[in-house]
């Protein structure tokens, strides 16, 4: 493993499965005796407890306000002095992060202009770009279908029409940032374990001290 810790993100439309398999690579990783970081967005930062209130509808409020608060939450996120990504990932821990800008990028274009949202969001992809990014890829009805089933309350974005518009938003920023390279899209309709080899022989390629079976 390089001296810097690698840094992978989880994508996906809501109810792809991506935080479960979050979870069961930083198992992995940790069974190794690796040490790993979870983190997820928005965070737990002023920014990030109102873009909850504003996902969940507690607070009402124009879209717009959205790309400017995530990249907010986000800097703030990368830069803290003690906990923050950089600082993190300089002690040589792997990050493993639910969401990153591509999720901006696509839940905030269906709304909004695509461009725009990148540009909001390009300070931070300067300062830190994952090693790796899994998009979970399943279908809006089979995501739905898990929303409703173990979710109390749905956010702003949950109904299939959006989410069906958000996958197909996710493929355009994969492209339009010119980062194909390090995105994986993973076929999230077959079972947990399924996805979770994959996505584990993919890391094992950029992690060679990563054995555990």
């Amino acid at each position: 493993m390089s001296k810097k810790g690698l840094f992978i993100v989880f994508e996906g439309i809501d109810g792809s499965g991506k935080s479960t398999q979050l979870q069961m690579l930083k198992d992995r990783i940790e069974t190794a005796g690796i040490p790993c970081v979870e983190t997820r967005e928005p965070t737990d930062s002023v920014f990030g407890k109102l873009l909850r209130d504003v996902l969940t509808k507690k607070v009402k409020a124009d879209n717009r306000v959205l790309a400017p608060l995530f990249a907010a939450d986000r800097m703030d996120h990368i830069l803290r002095e003690e906990d923050g990504l950089l600082a993190v990932r300089e002690k040589g821990n792997v990050i493993l992060c639910d969401r990153y800008y591509f999720s901006n990028y696509a839940y905030q274009s269906t709304s909004l202009p695509l461009q725009y949202v990148i540009s909001v969001n390009e300070p931070c992809a300067a300062l830190m770009r994952p090693d790796i990014t899994f998009f979970i890829d399943v279908s809006p009805k089979t995501a739905m279908v898990r929303i409703n089933t173990n979710r109390g309350q749905t956010e702003l974005f949950e109904k299939e029409e959006i989410l069906e518009k958000t996958r197909n938003q996710y493929l355009r920023a994969f492209e339009a940032v010119q980062d194909t390279e390090n995105v994986k899209i993973i076929d999230g309709s077959r079972s947990p374990q399924e996805i979770a080899d994959e996505i584990y022989a993919i890391i094992v390629d950029e992690m060679p001290d990563l054995v555990v079976k």
